[in-house]
């Protein structure tokens, strides 16, 4: 019994954390969600400001699977467990930055700079550079939205999970995403962009709310999702072992 439930807190950490690590680095690529999908710009405008599209980083795609990991581990491990994950994801991810930044000093071998143009890219060693040097005050807003919006929704979570018992699954785990995701979408581009770039409030307010609605209706689309991933892992734990745990998360 024991090692089903521990099997199934590393498999879910795993995906956890390395999804989270990944939504960092692929992050610095901004895409078009309408051009995506062949549909013309949206054009919003929003506080006053016009012509506003869904311009999102590319870390948005995989985000909806750590909702999922976090509502899940949330259901069966309580807030220890995901203050844990929370916390080693935060601390892999500091350390990958740290690790791409020793490399970015790194001196280039001259004939890695000639095959790189010969293929077109004219400077590969500022392409890298480019691609992976985020800035510092991204990095610290990103690590600290992470952190704040995780625990933000851990505490939500359980406040709805001691209303409703093991019932009603998509309120505490749609609506623990929908509040912390309030908090994840403004508190990175308030420390990036407004304290660390000086960008106008006003902006940083409104590409906020932007980011926010597109994770508004991922997180109720992804609601069938977590019935089926709930379904398959009580089917894996066994009734018994599945009540059990859920009642220990309550109390974590």
């Amino acid at each position: 019994m024991k090692d089903k439930s521990a099997t199934l807190f590393y498999i879910l950490g795993t995906f956890f954390v390395a999804n989270a690590l990944l939504a960092e680095f692929i992050g610095v690529k901004i895409f078009s969600l309408e051009s995506t999908f062949g549909f013309e710009p949206i054009n919003l405008t929003l506080l006053g400001i016009e012509n506003l599209s869904f311009n999102l980083t590319a870390g948005v795609v995989l985000w909806p699977v750590v909702f999922v990991m976090t509502d899940i581990i949330n259901e069966y491990f309580g807030r220890k467990g995901v203050r844990f994950m929370s916390y080693t994801a935060a601390i892999l991810i500091a350390y990958a930055f740290l690790m791409v930044y020793f490399s970015i000093g790194l001196t280039p071998a001259g004939f890695w700079i000639e095959r790189a143009t010969i293929a077109g890219v004219v400077n590969m060693d500022l392409a890298f550079n480019t691609i992976f040097g985020q800035g510092l005050w991204i990095i610290i807003g990103s690590l600290t939205a992470f952190l704040v919006g995780q625990l933000v929704d851990v505490t939500v979570f359980h406040f709805f999970k001691s209303f409703t018992g093991s019932s009603k699954i998509w309120l505490r785990a749609t609506g623990s995403t929908i509040v912390s995701q309030l908090v994840d979408s403004f508190v990175v581009l308030f420390i990036a962009f407004y304290i660390g770039a000086g960008w106008d409030l006003k902006l940083v307010l409104v590409i906020g709310l932007v980011n926010y609605i597109y994770k508004f209706f991922i997180a109720v689309l992804i609601t069938p999702l977590l019935y089926l991933l709930h379904s398959l892992i009580d089917n894996y734990l066994g009734k018994e072992l599945s009540e059990k745990l859920q009642q220990e998360a309550m109390s974590k």
